[in-house]
């Protein structure tokens, strides 16, 4: 995805711009009668591959909360607390610098989002100096972010919707429903219907990738003779969903052109809402709420931890990249906030320095947990 999204921008501002955006730009049909989706590539990866990623994100959820790190109170407090704040103060700070333009307010969700492939991926180059407590504690965070993002789509990022479009994909999850409890585990079936269910949620004005993540409420999880589905799915399905999916994404959205762009941009409110909201408001919701769930006595930080390692996996937080960018394609279209100015620069910048400030953190707690135990070996 890093390397998608750099020739991205390489290309966005090279010579080749104007294949490169007339490429993305490509009008794609699929009729079938009297049915017809015809949609530009942008939108078909969008919002069909997308589809896809977020199936996986479901079957994910669904494996977590029957069994995994979602699965008591116990151990989702500090994550859930965490995860809260972090959608909570992110929101606010953007809301701050665009309260006054009804229009920029359509992107006051792009910087709650956290990217868990690039974050978890971060935290795992600083090498066996960080315990897997703060590791567990980063994913299922990220778990619980990916649900409000979620919610957050369903409900804000929605448009006029069609009634019977909508009962059409309501009759899908019926039909889903009972082939799960008819304990059908051959997934063709399952993948008809939710094909049938996503054409249905497209043209429902829902968006079309929640489709994805209803598909994989209805997959079995539990094993039979030694096999899940689900698991099956998830398994065969991360390969295709990391390393073509989400590149192809990122080299379809992160295109900004950066010669376009002049000093404004960087202050102009939109793009420094985001870039702040990721920035700074991400790790202060982080902190702050889950300082209210260990003085509520829910929780304690992740075990062989120290707080400026805390710290550093909340600044982690505000690399939203993947999310970020989606919901961004959501709230706005391209050039619809004028000339020289482009919310995907906030998003860029945000999580870099995101990034690079966790880095920096998170090294000098590791340090910090390491002096210790020298100075005792040398004495």
């Amino acid at each position: 995805m890093m390397i998608a999204g750099a020739v991205a921008l390489v290309l966005a501002n090279s010579p080749l711009q104007e294949a490169y955006a007339a490429f993305f730009n490509t009008e794609m049909q699929v009729r079938v009668h009297e049915l017809n989706v015809q949609k530009p590539l942008l939108l078909w990866i969008n919002d069909g591959l997308m589809a896809i990623f977020f199936f996986t994100v479901g079957l994910e959820l669904k494996r977590e909360v029957l069994g995994g790190e979602l699965s008591s109170a116990r151990k989702i407090a500090l994550p859930a607390f965490a995860a809260l704040g972090g959608m909570v103060a992110p929101a606010l700070v953007y809301t701050a610098l665009n309260h006054s333009d009804s229009f920029a307010m359509r992107g006051w969700a792009i910087p709650t989002a956290t990217d868990i492939a690039f974050a978890l991926g971060v935290l795992t180059l600083l090498g066996r100096g960080v315990p897997n407590s703060l590791k567990l504690f980063l994913v299922t965070l990220a778990i619980v972010d990916d649900i409000g993002a979620i919610i957050i789509i369903a409900i804000f990022y929605t448009a006029d919707i069609a009634p019977l479009s909508l009962a059409i994909a309501g009759a899908c999850c019926v039909v889903l429903l009972v082939l799960n409890r008819a304990g059908v585990r051959n997934a063709t079936p399952y993948l008809l219907v939710g094909v049938l269910m996503w054409l249905s949620v497209l043209k429902s004005g829902v968006h079309a990738t929640l489709a994805g993540v209803l598909l994989a409420m209805f997959i079995p999880h539990r094993e039979v003779e030694g096999k899940s589905l689900l698991r099956h799915l998830e398994h065969e399905l991360h390969g295709t969903v990391a390393y073509a999916i989400l590149p192809l994404f990122a080299l379809a959205n992160c295109g900004v052109r950066m010669l376009d762009l002049g000093a404004d941009a960087l202050v102009h409110p939109v793009p420094l809402g985001v870039g702040m909201g990721l920035l700074l408001g991400k790790p202060v919701g982080v902190l702050l709420f889950s300082g209210i769930a260990i003085a509520l006595g829910l929780a304690r930080l992740p075990d062989r931890s120290n707080r400026l390692m805390f710290v550093g996996v909340a600044c982690l937080t505000g690399i939203g990249f993947t999310m970020s960018l989606f919901i961004g394609s959501l709230a706005f279209d391209q050039g619809t906030l004028g000339a020289g100015v482009d919310e995907r620069l906030g998003i860029l910048i945000g999580s870099f320095a995101s990034a690079v400030l966790g880095v920096v953190l998170i090294r000098a707690g590791i340090r910090r947990d390491a002096l210790p135990a020298a100075e005792g070996s040398s004495g």
